[in-house]
């Protein structure tokens, strides 16, 4: 089969600029199909934040972006996904994107983001129409990019660009984008388009149910939550509509980049490791204690977590159940975050209150992340909700076996250890969203450290073992890029297909 021409339009792409787990996947899968051989490109902002080094080049050519009442000019500039021959190209506009931040500011959402991210969307379609470079397949990611698939539908339709087929990820369906009908107007789409089959959701704009309906093909970053989100208690409004798509809906789960997240080799470590060889496990549970102003002690059981600080993530249960879990079991905590500002002066309390046990860094630290995740032995993830995580894979690769609550894609990545078997376990799951559920699973954990230690280290080593970088995923996406190019543009009925 030839190989693909795959264009990535997306808010985030990591290393350039990342807000969560989305610019994960965006910056790892791509280099997997390029080097699959592929043709892949990816369009991003270019957000006041990032730092044009010697490697970015401007394009001449100005870009006119048709959206509003006139129309918007912006430059592109353009580099190379680092590790990967995969072209990046970021459209600065210093009215929509000059600011630093990616969605909110000191204040909250931007109010003007239903007009950055429609600007954002149609101008990564005229960058294709200006480069002559026509993708086969465009693939979008949350609500962000919602309206490139309406593009295509609409006011491209017809065009040689209208023939691309578009694949939407839901990376996190609570946030939906939701906008006024100046969006409607701004776009310079049909006034036809406001209606409950494509726009429109509760009297307003959903920029998200857009890319819902419009999409060629759907997928959410893992297979449990595609069933979650298709539920009255999962979907957030929408159930319905993915209940209607559900034979185009496909949960992949995603991978991680194994180059970067790898205790072999990892250069944040004071120390290396292998599943063969732990030994170096020992020295970055040192350095952590150091770091976070712990008591040395090799043989205290010490729990790590690296998150937003949201409910969400199930952090405030974390924050209930502390308290109980220091005063009843011999443990110590490592926790990074920031987010909820509640959630934050919780920890920081509990930090001065029970110093020595509790270290607590509000904010974000690439390298106190990797060493968190090395020197743990268990990694804390109570969940609501949790469409894919990663932070759970980083841990088993680490051998740090997740406390997780059984949900969206910890399901799918964490098998549940029981007592006195060998099946291949990598941590401990529970079911119910609440404090005490979560601290009877990290007492069940603590109690494996010290009375069960061949069975922990053999869920150190199952986890290791799990392989978790991208080629499988990578596959299953290929396979539904085609299917999607299929669906777009059928052969007609007398046609026999090539093999």
């Amino acid at each position: 089969m030839r190989p693909l021409r795959i264009l990535f339009v997306a808010p985030e792409i990591e290393p350039f600029v990342k807000v969560g787990g989305l610019a994960d996947m965006v910056g790892a899968l791509p280099k997997a199909l390029a080097a699959a051989g592929h043709d892949v490109r990816m369009v991003c902002p270019a957000y006041g934040s990032l730092r044009v080094t010697g490697e970015w080049t401007a394009r001449e050519e100005p870009l006119g972006v048709e959206v509003g009442a006139r129309t918007h000019w912006a430059r592109t500039w353009q580099t190379m996904l680092p590790g990967a021959r995969v072209p990046v190209y970021f459209l600065e506009h210093e009215a929509f994107f000059g600011r630093p931040e990616v969605y909110s500011g000191p204040w909250g959402a931007h109010g003007d983001n239903d007009l950055r991210f429609i600007f954002f969307s149609r101008g990564a379609l005229t960058l294709c129409e200006q480069l002559g470079w026509i993708p086969d397949v465009i693939h979008c990611h949350d609500w962000t990019t919602g309206f490139v698939p309406v593009f295509l539908n609409t006011t491209l339709h017809g065009t040689p660009l209208g023939r691309a087929a578009t694949v939407f990820t839901i990376h996190n369906l609570e946030h939906q984008g939701y906008a006024d009908r100046r969006a409607l107007e701004f776009a310079r789409l049909p006034p036809t388009e406001f209606r409950s089959d494509s726009l429109e959701s509760d009297g307003a704009v959903n920029l998200l149910k857009a890319g819902l309906y419009h999409a060629t093909k759907l997928t959410t970053v893992s297979p449990t939550y595609a069933h979650e989100i298709r539920t009255p208690a999962g979907g957030c409004g929408l159930d319905d509509v993915l209940n209607f798509r559900g034979a185009d809906l496909v949960g992949i789960l995603n991978g991680i980049d194994t180059d970067v997240w790898d205790p072999a080799t990892d250069r944040h470590l004071p120390a290396n490791y292998s599943a063969g060889d732990l030994e170096g496990k020992a020295a970055c549970k040192a350095a952590l204690q150091a770091r976070l102003g712990l008591a040395r002690d090799p043989h205290i059981a010490v729990f790590g977590a690296v998150s937003r600080l949201a409910a969400q993530k199930g952090l405030d249960l974390l924050a209930e159940a502390l308290p109980y879990v220091l005063d009843r079991m011999h443990v110590q905590f490592a926790i990074l975050g920031t987010g909820d500002p509640g959630l934050e002066h919780a920890f920081r309390s509990a930090a001065a209150h029970y110093a020595g046990r509790v270290g607590v860094c509000v904010g974000y630290d690439n390298s106190l992340a990797h060493l968190i995740q090395a020197g743990s032995d268990f990694f804390v993830m109570p969940s609501r909700a949790e469409p894919c995580g990663l932070t759970q894979m980083y841990a088993m690769r680490y051998g740090t076996p997740p406390v997780a609550r059984a949900t969206g894609g910890l399901v799918d990545t964490v098998t549940q250890f029981t007592e006195g078997r060998q099946d291949g376990a990598t941590g401990f799951l529970f079911q119910d969203a609440n404090a005490p559920a979560l601290y009877h699973t990290i007492g069940w954990a603590c109690a494996t450290y010290y009375d069960r230690p061949a069975e922990l280290l053999a869920l150190r080593r199952h986890g290791m073992a799990r392989d978790f970088s991208w080629r499988a995923s990578a596959d299953r996406y290929l396979d539904l890029y085609r299917w999607a190019v299929d669906a777009r543009n059928p052969l007609p009925s007398n046609t026999v297909a090539p093999d």
